[in-house]
């Protein structure tokens, strides 16, 4: 469930997701790496697709994120990607709302965002010979953390919703396992066919 639908959330939530995304916006579109948009474009379908593929878990579903992998590869350009992704999938889709737009693109931003930085900077100075392991714990990392963004969302918008922050806690913790796997092994995929897509100097 990382997409919240319109009309459960508080509006000091509401609000805050949309301040804090309007500002990554803001900040990704000056730092915007014109030479990234192909990989941008390509990510953005792959988390668009990916994101339409969910598997039931107990009461929830969940469904590959792939933003510890966009932040990684996109850096900054991440944001742009997966606000445009979401738009896409509330528009065609109705999968969450454009009023929650705001919070859904946050918190599977910054998660991505801090991938990135945590795990950038040791992908690039190793060459990518350590891409798996890297790549393994950014996706592992990036789902956590979109999870507990999640969960906070909903807990803070309302005390009764807190049983279902829990629950929706609880179905992350699969997606966490299969999520590191799929980034691992794609990370270390493109290392080994593209490296000039991760390894040249942003």
């Amino acid at each position: 469930m990382a997409h919240i639908p319109d009309g459960v959330l508080s509006a000091p939530i509401l609000t805050t997701g949309a301040l804090v995304t309007a500002g990554l916006l803001v900040v990704a579109i000056r730092r915007l790496d014109y030479e990234r948009i192909p990989q941008a474009a390509v990510l953005t379908a792959a988390f668009f697709v990916a994101s339409l593929l969910s598997v039931p878990v107990g009461p929830s579903s969940v469904h590959l994120l792939l933003n510890g992998l966009m932040g990684l590869v996109l850096g900054w350009t991440a944001v742009p990607a997966i606000l445009v992704a979401l738009i896409m999938q509330s528009v065609f889709f109705g999968y969450g709302g454009l009023l929650v737009l705001g919070v859904n693109s946050m918190n599977i931003a910054l998660p991505a965002l801090a991938c990135g930085l945590i795990f950038g900077a040791a992908l690039r100075r190793n060459g990518g010979r350590r891409a798996l392991l890297l790549g393994t714990l950014s996706g592992g990392l990036g789902v956590i953390l979109s999870g507990l963004m999640v969960s906070a969302s909903l807990a803070l918008s309302s005390s009764d919703y807190l049983p279902a922050a829990q629950v929706v806690l609880a179905t992350y913790l699969p997606l966490t396992v299969a999520e590191a796997a799929v980034t691992g092994f794609t990370l270390a995929f493109i290392v080994k066919v593209a490296p000039e897509l991760i390894l040249e100097p942003r």
